[in-house]
């Protein structure tokens, strides 16, 4: 369901019409040499000004996912959703649609909501309790008599909000991009047997990690490392990402049994009506997307030690736990795992040039009893474990951008996906440019 929407915001290439035009033909010409195959130059990773065109280009322009219809089911439910200088209200309005709200009071600019989750009524600001309506409207502000006063004209501003098969996305600029209309029904039908509406949070970990936001979207689209999760890899086969001439020796066992896995897996979702098939369209559209359902090595039920289900309550309408992960990757900022049991969905929210917050949020049926349909350590351990390898794998990587001896590398054919996004990057931010 989409806001009204009532104020238009931003001016498209506001910061880059404002620098100075040497500064701003010198960024130009750095995306315009962008290497193909090779990692992007360090100010790319380090650069303050590059930071605040990615937040206008990027983050300014593109529709950004926010959270889960789990995290925020009745009305006056909000999260708060902050990235670069921006700081967002997502509410559950009574239509059963969501209000996107700047945080940002219109008296003196304090932010209004200041937890990063709730519930409210009307929403009060805590510096002079100007009060707005769950719409944004302002409704009350204390001895308004002193000055001409027209409260219409003082309401919080709005951005747009969609919910697409239970997840919820935002996008702050005038016109949003309409392609994401078709991206949605490429991926609508994957997720909507999973039925996130009839899920709840089983757990939320917010990680601060010392990189660029590029760098964690990078680390995400490869598993060339994936030498470095041992937890995962013995639910996820390490042969992600690599084609028939690219395994390794040491794989070739491994190989043949996804190969097996993914041959079974197939069969049933063509028995279920479930779609499977790959989708990858990276950077070949605007709202960018690759979506698959791909097996699971052991019993292909879970991300656990044996591939097993970690929640005894399946989700919504599936009618088997053994269906590996419907995967899918969105630009600019989440990838999500739907599982028979469970759904995890991350969203990275850059804070500066080199520093991101990554959320990840496990999803269980709402009828699942912790302690009796799922074990919470167990059920959060790979991925816990597998945050923290990635955490250490990025943050490598930013000191490495960082230093003077740096120099952009070739990306091997199995990171095809990481060329896939900074190409997207570098063509999005040249549009805006331009």
């Amino acid at each position: 369901m989409t806001a009204p929407v009532h104020q238009p915001l931003n001016a498209r290439g506001k910061l880059a019409s404002s620098l100075p035009a040497e500064q701003l033909a010198e960024i130009t010409e750095l995306f315009a040499l962008r290497r193909t195959g090779y990692s992007l130059d360090a100010p790319f990773y380090t650069d303050s000004t590059i930071f605040k065109i990615d937040m206008e280009a990027i983050f300014g322009q593109h529709w950004i996912f926010a959270a889960s219809t789990a995290e925020l089911p009745e009305p006056g439910d909000y999260v708060t959703v902050d990235y670069g200088p921006y700081s967002l209200i997502v509410l559950r309005n009574d239509d059963g649609g969501v209000n996107v709200l700047h945080n940002v009071c219109r008296h003196r600019g304090a932010r209004v909501l200041t937890e990063p989750t709730g519930s409210t009524g009307n929403l009060v600001c805590g510096y002079h309790s100007w009060t707005y309506s769950p719409s944004g409207d302002l409704i009350h502000a204390s001895a308004p008599g002193e000055t001409k006063f027209d409260k219409s004209c003082f309401g919080l501003k709005r951005a747009h909000g969609r919910e697409v098969a239970g997840l919820i996305f935002v996008c702050i600029a005038d016109e949003p991009p309409t392609d994401f209309d078709e991206t949605s029904k490429i991926f609508e039908p994957y997720l909507a047997p999973h039925d996130l509406s009839k899920t709840k949070i089983a757990y939320q970990q917010n990680i601060i990690e010392e990189g660029n936001w590029k760098l964690v979207m990078e680390n995400n689209r490869e598993c060339y490392h994936c030498d470095g999760h041992p937890e995962l890899a013995c639910s996820l086969f390490p042969t992600w990402g690599l084609t028939e001439g690219l395994i390794p020796a040491h794989l070739e066992e491994v190989w043949d049994r996804n190969k097996q896995a993914q041959s079974s897996l197939e069969e049933r979702c063509r028995r279920y009506g479930l779609p499977y098939e790959v989708v990858e369209e990276l950077d070949t559209r605007i709202a960018g997307i690759r979506i698959s359902r791909e097996s699971l090595d052991g019993e292909g039920e879970s991300f656990s030690p044996d591939g097993r289900r970690l929640s005894k309550k399946l989700l919504g309408d599936l009618p088997d736990f053994r269906l590996g992960r419907c995967s899918m990757h969105l630009q600019p900022n989440s990838w999500f795992h739907f599982l028979g049991d469970h759904v995890i969905t991350f969203g990275v929210f850059p804070i500066n040039e080199h520093q991101s917050l990554v959320r990840t949020t496990w999803l269980v049926a709402d009828d699942a009893e912790e302690g009796v349909d799922y074990d919470l350590e167990k059920l959060t351990y790979t991925w816990k474990q597998t945050n923290l390898q990635d955490k250490a794998f990025v943050e490598l990587c930013q000191q490495g951008a960082g230093s003077p001896a740096y120099q952009p590398g070739p990306y091997m054919k199995s990171e095809y996906q990481v060329e896939a996004f900074i190409n997207w990057y570098v063509q999005r931010v040249q549009e805006h440019l331009a």
